[in-house]
């Protein structure tokens, strides 16, 4: 069987295949309705089957087994009868997942292409996760993704068995989260005059105003649409840096004795500004404010404040910022950085959350009880975990796939570290250095989506697949600690048949022979035209 992610064992018992028909009945626990509900309306669309409810011992069946861990599951199919065997609704979810794909391609499609046929081959299947958070961001800030695509992204997600969706919602570039106390924030923030075409280096704007923002409602939806089907979104607001947008906004939330803050616009180039929060008392109100409003529309044990990329070069010269260095008795700016770090630390803990933030909160001291996101290689993650602190490894040098997938010209926006399929394949989030206390810190891993080069889903599409599926294994199953161990010649051979599967839920993904012909055509995603001048 070509299951991706592949299972802790599964096994394939001919003669013993399940054919579907309009008397076939789905069969769920309450505990489960969820799962059912889901799957039946997944499977409905595809097959054209009703699966209405039927008694237990027959038909398609979801039962509850509380000794199973909550993302565990077994399945098994036999003539007339499948079982998913779970811990919880989240095992039920994946469970339901895998015996979709075991209907093949077509039942990944919205409308039936036929009317009959549907087999569930005979089957055992045992299966759990690695990991617990098994994640992927997605910056919206620098191009916002409209909700229709990003709905479409959750539903990429969990059917790769991906649990978390860390959604970078503000950055210099623009604010796309509603904030009804703060109104400038979506009024002014969400959107830029225009936007840098290519890396950063090109200088050249395609004049184009970009922008729009996500309402509280559209929120709501967002985040129970993705928890139907297993998956989690993290809200990430980053501060003190990456915050231009918001001093656009509200212009007391900047250096005002260094910079005229009032004439700044929401910044148009890409990297990192210089244009960071004031440290004030006032300013950390006004992200406690934020942060009120964040809270009831993400239910989320996590909440994801950044930390990460703050220039300190306007604390330096500001004297407001040095005064309250001495006020607080800190020796520098990175102290500086870190006491606004433990106090949202503390700020959630006491309302039952927990921050994380990129591995810079562990400069100047890491904040108690903070979790990290490890970028910048390990480093930053092994220090945390023999430190105590939870660590989601997620270092660019591997699986930052905003970054080119292949080396040479042809390649839409050339950027980055070059990371191929079988790169992505072979990573490995527990650094063999860790003992084996530390190691049991590392909580999970996560792909990240950087969209300075990506404007639309179909960009997405092509730098996030198919190297999102090999990192979908990754995170879930039992692989070989060491890379070189790993079957990707197997996993090859299996993404081959998977490619189908992309195709019926309409992923534009990279072929396995390099960019589309017309990703190859002067002038597109900010190829220069040759002759022509740049654009200014």
């Amino acid at each position: 069987m070509d299951l991706i992610p592949a299972p802790l064992s599964s096994v394939r018992l001919p003669d013993q295949d399940f054919s579907l028909d309009q008397t076939t009945t789905l069969t769920a626990p309450p505990a489960l309705a969820g799962a059912e509900r889901w799957l039946r309306s997944s499977l409905a669309a595809a097959t054209g089957l009703p699966l209405a409810p039927g008694r237990p011992g027959e038909g398609v069946e979801l039962v509850l087994d509380e000794t199973l861990a909550g993302e565990a599951y077994r399945l098994s199919v036999r003539p007339g009868h499948a079982v998913i065997t779970t811990g919880g609704p989240a095992g039920a979810l994946w469970g339901a997942q895998t015996l979709r794909r075991l209907l093949g391609p077509d039942a990944y499609r919205r409308a039936p292409l036929r009317s009959a046929g549907w087999v569930l081959p005979g089957t055992d299947v045992e299966d759990a996760p690695r990991f617990g958070w098994r994640g992927v961001l997605l910056d919206v800030a620098r191009h916002f993704l409209p909700k229709s695509d990003l709905l479409r992204f959750v539903d990429q997600l969990s059917a790769h068995k991906l649990n978390v969706l860390h959604l970078h919602l503000t950055d210099d570039q623009g604010w796309r989260v509603e904030i009804k106390r703060y109104p400038r924030l979506t009024e002014l923030a969400s959107w830029r005059e225009r936007s840098m075409v290519g890396f950063r280096a090109g200088e050249r704007r395609d004049d184009r105003p970009h922008g729009g923002f996500y309402t509280q409602d559209d929120l709501r939806e967002i985040v129970a649409y993705a928890a139907e089907r297993g998956v989690t979104v993290v809200p990430e607001i980053d501060l003190p840096g990456h915050t231009q947008a918001a001093v656009v906004a509200y212009p007391e939330l900047g250096n005002t004795d260094v910079v005229d803050t009032a004439a700044l616009g929401v910044w148009t180039d890409w990297g990192v500004s210089q244009n960071v929060l004031n440290p004030s008392e006032a300013t950390l109100r006004f992200f406690e404010g934020v942060l009120e409003e964040v809270l009831e529309l993400f239910p989320s044990e996590f909440v994801h404040l950044g930390g990460d990329e703050c220039p300190k070069e306007q604390w330096k010269e500001s004297a407001a910022a040095q005064a309250r260095i001495r006020e607080l008795g800190l020796a520098n700016e990175d102290e500086l950085q870190s006491h606004i770090i433990r106090h949202f630390d503390g700020w959630l803990a006491e309302r039952g959350r927990r921050l994380i933030g990129w591995d810079e909160i562990l400069e100047g001291g890491l904040a108690p009880g903070a979790a990290v996101s490890s970028w910048r290689g390990y480093g930053g993650g092994i220090a945390a975990a023999e430190a105590g602190h939870d660590v989601v490894m997620c270092p660019e040098q591997h699986v930052y796939l905003d970054h080119r997938q292949a080396s040479g010209e042809d390649e839409p926006i050339p950027v980055g570290f070059v990371r191929t399929l079988e790169d992505v394949y072979r990573f490995e989030p527990v650094p063999a250095q860790l003992d084996e206390v530390a190691a049991r810190r590392v909580i999970g891993t996560q792909a990240n989506l950087w969209s300075e080069f990506m404007d639309s889903a179909r960009d997405i599409d092509y730098r996030a697949f198919p190297r999102l599926v090999a990192f979908a294994e990754v995170a879930w199953s039992a692989l070989p600690a060491d890379p070189a161990e790993r079957d990707f010649a197997g996993f090859e051979q299996r993404m081959e048949a998977h490619r189908e599967v992309l195709d019926a839920l309409g992923v534009e993904y990279r072929p396995a022979g390099g960019p589309h012909p017309w990703q190859k055509w002067p002038g597109v995603l900010g190829r220069p035209i040759e002759g022509l001048p740049p654009l200014v």
